[in-house]
C-alpha cells in the first residue's frame, strides 16, 4: 500500500461503507471471515459494506477491534459513521502526559552512556539522551539536508547528504530497515506510507527495496559507521508503550542503541566522561 491508497482513509462522515470495505480487503479477509470474527451476521456485515444499513457506535468498535486497526484509523472509521472519534490524538504534547514524559526520559538516562532516542509515528526523533547527541555528533555536523528531515530519523538513513554516506553497510542495513516501514504499512499506518513514497524517490535505492527482504546474514542487523578513523557499530531495540488510549501515542517508540563490538563501547564511555 502507497501513500495514494490512504486516500480511502481520508472519508467524510457517511463513508463508513467505503472505509469499512476498504479494510477487510487490506486485511484480506472474505465477508464471512469478518463477521465471525466480529461476531455479527454476514448478511449485517453486507448491509454495512453496501450502505444499507448504519453502524452503532458500538459496532464499529467492534468492527475496528476485529480488524486490529491501530487507534488512529478507528478514529477515522467512528468519524466516517458519523461519532466523535474516541480516542485522543494529542501523543506527547498533552498536558495530562507529564508522567509518561518523564518515564521515556528516565528510560533515556539509563541508556547512557550510549545513544537513545525517542520517535513517533511519522519517525520524527521527539526526544534524545545526551549519549545520542555526543556519538552521533561528529555525523551529524556533516549533514546537508532540507530544513526538518535532520529531525526524521528515516530521511537521515536514507538521504543521500545525510547519515546515510557515512553508514558502511547502508544497503544492507537500509534493506533491513525499509521493511520496518513495510510492516507499520500493513498495519495501517498512514504515516509510514507516505514516509515510504518520499523515501523510495532517493537515489540508488532500488526498487525492490518494496519487496519482503531477503534473509539476513546475522542475527542482529547492525549499524556501522565511520567517518576518517570514528568508527561506531550498534545494534537496536525497540520498546512501545502498553495499552495507550491515544492514538498518536500509541505510535510512540524508544529505539536505544547497544555497542555491536568492544570498541563502540569503550568509545562511548570514553567520550562521556570527556
Amino acid at each position: 500500500m502507497t501513500a495514494s491508497d490512504t486516500n480511502a482513509h481520508e472519508l467524510p462522515a457517511g463513508h463508513f461503507s467505503r472505509l469499512l470495505k476498504h479494510w477487510r480487503g487490506v486485511r484480506r479477509l472474505t465477508q464471512i471471515e469478518l463477521a465471525a470474527d466480529a461476531n455479527v451476521s454476514a448478511r449485517h456485515l453486507c448491509f454495512l459494506e453496501t450502505g444499507r444499513s448504519q453502524p452503532s457506535r458500538e459496532m464499529v468498535q467492534l468492527l475496528g477491534s476485529a480488524l486490529d486497526l491501530p487507534l488512529e484509523e478507528r478514529n477515522a472509521l467512528h468519524v466516517a459513521a458519523g461519532f466523535v472519534p474516541p480516542y485522543g490524538d494529542k501523543g506527547l504534547a498533552a498536558e495530562n502526559l507529564q508522567p509518561v514524559r518523564q518515564a521515556l526520559d528516565f528510560m533515556l538516562k539509563q541508556q547512557e552512556p550510549y545513544p537513545g532516542i525517542v520517535i513517533d509515528g511519522h519517525w520524527d526523533v521527539r526526544m534524545r539522551n545526551q549519549g545520542s547527541a555526543r556519538l552521533f555528533k561528529p555525523f551529524h555536523d556533516s549533514f546537508e539536508m532540507e530544513n526538518g528531515l535532520a529531525d526524521n530519523a528515516m530521511h537521515v538513513v536514507f538521504h543521500p547528504k545525510g547519515l546515510r554516506q557515512f553508514i558502511l553497510n547502508w544497503d544492507e542495513f537500509a534493506r533491513q530497515l525499509i521493511q520496518i516501514l513495510h510492516r507499520d504499512v500493513a498495519q495501517g499506518s498512514r504515516a509510514a506510507a507516505q514516509l515510504l513514497d518520499e523515501i523510495m524517490i532517493y537515489p540508488g535505492l532500488s526498487a525492490e527495496w518494496r519487496l519482503p527482504p531477503h534473509p539476513p546474514s546475522s542475527p542482529v542487523m547492525t549499524m556501522q559507521l565511520g567517518k576518517g578513523d570514528y568508527r561506531l557499530s550498534f545494534f537496536s531495540t525497540f520498546t512501545t508503550l502498553a495499552m495507550p488510549t491515544d492514538a498518536a501515542l500509541q505510535q510512540i517508540k524508544i529505539e536505544c542503541f547497544f555497542p555491536a563490538d568492544d570498541a563502540t563501547a569503550e568509545t562511548a564511555r570514553r567520550i562521556a566522561v570527556g
